[in-house]
């Protein structure tokens, strides 16, 4: 496997282990005295390394907004970093990181093209190529930057897991123009559903049969393509009014699937700013909270980080955000 190197990775590499253990001095503040949450003050690499005695191997997700090291000095933070210095910031953090999560676990990194080509080999190496999960990309643009000659229009989200063999993502419940796509023409009892093509790519010998409609239409499958299923199973499907030939009982057969029996919608690698949100709309969240004055230069959306937390985690798991920034992931 490709390693990096870079100048003084040795000692990056050895600040995990040297980093030092911290006694947390805890104290109450607004809120539930007897709730599990905890907000740290202080470097993160202490606090993570702090961490260690009573969360090793407990965090179900992990999600980190770091510096995406733009060369910009914001009024909160230096993202002005030697490209060395930010790999030597990034890799015992995350060395930590993988040992608080739990085998089960994934960790989901965001970043922009500065990075993030070095940051997915530098995972690589941490979490093991054969855990990588998926670059997401999140449209966080609404139009082109008219100042730049080819505008970025997406963010980086770098997702691993502990164990690619153990983790288990859920699905989205359909959206609302998802949920638009739901009809009933013939007024099945069983309520909405919508219908999908019944041919599958490729070549099975017994799933090359012939179909006729109920109104006489004769169809083969498609060139190149067989039927989803055997033919005694397709007969099932038409006696339980699971196939569809259109209001006049002539078109291609379809497979009806019912809103009743939907699982939710596996999510993909493309997040559009419609459904996850927008640069614009995390600034206008934090306006709302702390003033144009006080906000933070780059927050993430609330709908952003809610879809990781849908997917990454069930009630009661513990999740953890150690370059907290404006507190998008404790509001959500």
């Amino acid at each position: 496997m490709p390693h990096l190197e870079w100048a003084n990775k040795g000692q990056a590499v050895a600040q995990a282990a040297d980093a030092p253990y911290h006694l947390l001095r805890f104290e109450r503040g607004y809120g539930d005295p007897d709730a599990d949450n905890l907000l740290i003050r202080g470097d993160n690499l202490l606090a993570l390394k702090a961490l260690l005695p009573f969360y090793r191997g407990r965090v179900k997700c992990v999600y980190i907004d770091p510096p995406y090291n733009t060369q910009s000095a914001f009024e909160h933070y230096d993202d002005k970093l030697e490209h060395s210095q930010w790999l030597s910031l990034m890799y015992p953090r995350l060395v930590l990181l993988r040992e608080l999560l739990a085998e089960d676990g994934s960790i989901w990194v965001s970043i922009d093209d500065n990075e993030a080509h070095y940051l997915k080999v530098l995972m690589d190496h941490i979490f093991g190529r054969e855990n990588f999960v998926v670059n997401a990309l999140w449209q966080k643009r609404t139009s082109p930057d008219a100042r730049l000659m080819l505008g970025d229009a997406h963010d980086h989200l770098l997702i691993f897991a502990k164990n690619y063999d153990q983790i288990h993502f859920a699905k989205l419940p359909p959206s609302p123009k998802q949920l638009k796509m739901y009809k009933n023409p013939d007024n099945d009892p069983r309520g909405l559903w919508v219908s999908s093509d019944y041919s599958a790519q490729g070549y099975r010998p017994n799933q090359m049969y012939e179909i006729t409609t109920p109104g006489g239409a004769k169809y083969q499958p498609p060139l190149g393509m067989c039927w989803k299923n055997v033919e005694s199973v397709f007969f099932q499907l038409l006696a339980d009014n699971r196939i569809w030939f259109g209001k006049k009982n002539m078109g291609v057969p379809r497979r009806k699937t019912f809103l009743s029996e939907s699982q939710g919608i596996s999510a993909w690698s493309w997040w559009t700013n419609e459904e996850v949100g927008h640069t614009q709309e995390a600034k206008k969240e934090i306006n709302r909270l702390f003033g144009a004055d006080a906000s933070f230069d780059t927050p993430k959306p609330e709908r952003l980080i809610q879809r990781i937390l849908h997917i990454a985690t069930n009630p009661n798991d513990l999740i953890l955000d150690s370059f907290l920034g404006s507190g998008t992931t404790a509001a959500v």
